[in-house]
Formats: structure tokens, C-alpha cells, sequence
């Protein structure tokens, strides 16, 4: 039988009984729809991920964007606190001295004659930056010392568990009142220093659970019987995806490395006159709270304030993040 020339015209159509039939080109319907017009590209379905998800949860989260929009507040007056407070939060006038709100201060003057709301506002650049800088610190120290021990495990896992119960065992509090009464220094990396020291067992117990869970999935098998190198698996492949947890961990312990920073300077042992946090003002105004009561108020709001802001950012990257919550 000689071999027909292909026509173009012609389609080929299955006719569900085991043979095929021919159809016209006006008559075959095809099964890809078509763009809706010339020149219009076809939509193309991206590829959800865990962040994206979570991203969108987040945008949709009341209590997401009511605390981002205060921390974005307090971020924006750590750096210009000059925008909103003029004059400078050391100069005193003790002729002032627990005075109440007036003319460019409304929030009243402390038992030594200063600005409240002038110190309050600055009082957040000194919060912020421990906070933040603590929990980097703290982040990075712990998700690597705890990601290799969960990664590779044996001698260097038992050293890095039993080094953080000891760690453990150090009464946070008790611990800056002993390591911080000998320094002298007056500027914030003491603090910092000491929140890193005691905070990253922590982070470490988190991210080496995490590692271990995430190093026991099908890619990472599927990846070392390629031939990849560890460094490659921890980096492309473990850590994306195990350090979630991580995040969510350090985002609220944010919001309690300012509060252990209050709490150290109103014991005499933070930060040091004349620096400027709200530890220091609340313990300064603790005498005078019956004839004052402004000056402890306003400090301790701000703090209040600002420590459940974070609290409340990392609820809610918790539930965005945990996707048996959804």
C-alpha cells in the first residue's frame, strides 16, 4: 500500500474503540486553550512554597500588621529619634524636677529635672539595638553549633548537649549580676555580649532537632548518593528548609533580650549613666512613683509596649511558619 503524503489540514482522533478516525483541521479540537488574544502571554502557575504561603497568611494576620507596624514605629525612631523629640535627653534642669506635662514636655519631667518623652524616645534606640544584635548573635551562634551537631552527630553531639545543660543550669539574671558587676564599660556590647553568652543553647537545642528531622528526608539521600559534598547538603538543602523554626524561636526571644536588658540596668548592672534606656529610668523614678508617678509610667509603657510587639510578631510567624496550623 503506498504511504500517504502527510497533510496538515488533517488530524488524527482516537475513536475509543481501538482505532483511530480522520478528522478535518476545522473539525479536531484541541486540548491546550489558547492565549486570548495575539500577543497575550499564557499564565503560567508559579510554584507555591512553605514561604510563600506564609507570606500570605502573614499579610492577612491582624495581629501581624498591628505589631509590624509598632516595631517598624520604634525602628524608625532608634534611627531619627530627633524627628519627634527635640533637645537632649541629658540636659536637666532640677528646677523642673517632677514637674508635670508641659510645653514641649508632655510627658513631665523626672526627680532629676529631664525631658520624659525626650528620654523615652531615645530610650528606644538603645532597646532596639540589643535586641537586635543579641538575636543575631544569638541566632547565628546557635544554628551553627546545633546544625552540625545534628548533621553530623556522634562525639561532637554529646560535647554540644552536655556543654548546653550547663548552660542551662546558669540562672540568666543571677548570671549578668555576676559577669556584668566588674565591667565598666558604659556602651550596649557588654549586654550584648553576655545575652549571646547564655542565649544560644537555646537557639542550638532548636536548630539541631531541626536538622536532624530535615537530614532525614528523600532529597537528602537522593543528594549524597549524587555525590554531594556536606557543606552543599547543609547549605542547599538542610538549612531552608530547617531553619523555620529558628526563626520563629529568635523572633520572640527578640522581645525578651529587651526585656532582661531593662531588667539588668534597673539593677545597676546594665547600662550605666549616662547612657539612656528605660531600665535606667524606671529605677530612677522608683522613688519618687508617689509624688511622680509620670516618670515611671511612661518608661514602663514604652517597655511594655515594645516587648509584647515582638511577642506577638513571633505568634504569628509561628502560625504562619507551622503548617500543622493551617
Amino acid at each position: 500500500m503506498p504511504e500517504q503524503p502527510y497533510e496538515p489540514e488533517r488530524a488524527i482522533a482516537g475513536t475509543g474503540m481501538g482505532g483511530a478516525m480522520d478528522l478535518g483541521a476545522s473539525e479536531a479540537v484541541t486540548l491546550e486553550p489558547t492565549p486570548a488574544g495575539p500577543g497575550v502571554p499564557r499564565p503560567v502557575d508559579r510554584p507555591r512554597s512553605l514561604w510563600s504561603d506564609a507570606w500570605r497568611d502573614l499579610r492577612r494576620n491582624p495581629v501581624f500588621l498591628l505589631s509590624a507596624l509598632v516595631i517598624l514605629f520604634l525602628v524608625l525612631i532608634s534611627l531619627w529619634p530627633s524627628a519627634i523629640a527635640s533637645g537632649s535627653p541629658l540636659t536637666c534642669d532640677l528646677a523642673k524636677a517632677q514637674d508635670g506635662s508641659a510645653p514641649g514636655a508632655p510627658f513631665g519631667y523626672d526627680g532629676q529635672g529631664c525631658n520624659v518623652y525626650t528620654r523615652t524616645v531615645y530610650g528606644a534606640r538603645t532597646s532596639v539595638t540589643v535586641g537586635l544584635c543579641a538575636t543575631l548573635g544569638v541566632a547565628l551562634l546557635g544554628s551553627v553549633l546545633g546544625g552540625l551537631a545534628g548533621y553530623f552527630g556522634g562525639i561532637w553531639d554529646s560535647v554540644l548537649s552536655r556543654v548546653t545543660d550547663i548552660f542551662f543550669a546558669i540562672p540568666v539574671v543571677l548570671g549578668g549580676l555576676v559577669l556584668l558587676s566588674v565591667v565598666t564599660s558604659n556602651t550596649v556590647w557588654p549586654v550584648i555580649g553576655f545575652m549571646v553568652l547564655l542565649g544560644w543553647p537555646q537557639i542550638s537545642r532548636i536548630a539541631r532537632g531541626s536538622v536532624i528531622t530535615a537530614k532525614q528526608n528523600d532529597y537528602v539521600q537522593a543528594a549524597r548518593a549524587l555525590g554531594a559534598s556536606d557543606a552543599r547538603i547543609l547549605l542547599r538543602h538542610i538549612a531552608p528548609n530547617a531553619v523555620a523554626p529558628v526563626i520563629v524561636v529568635a523572633t520572640i526571644a527578640l522581645g525578651t533580650y529587651i526585656a532582661l536588658e531593662a531588667t539588668l540596668s534597673y539593677l545597676g548592672v546594665g547600662l550605666k549613666p549616662p547612657s539612656v534606656s528605660w531600665g535606667i529610668d524606671i529605677s530612677a523614678a522608683s522613688p519618687y512613683v508617689r509624688n511622680a508617678p509620670h516618670a515611671l509610667l511612661w518608661p514602663s509603657g514604652a517597655l511594655a509596649i515594645t516587648v509584647l510587639a515582638f511577642i506577638m510578631l513571633g505568634d504569628a510567624v509561628r502560625d504562619a511558619l507551622d503548617p500543622k496550623l493551617r
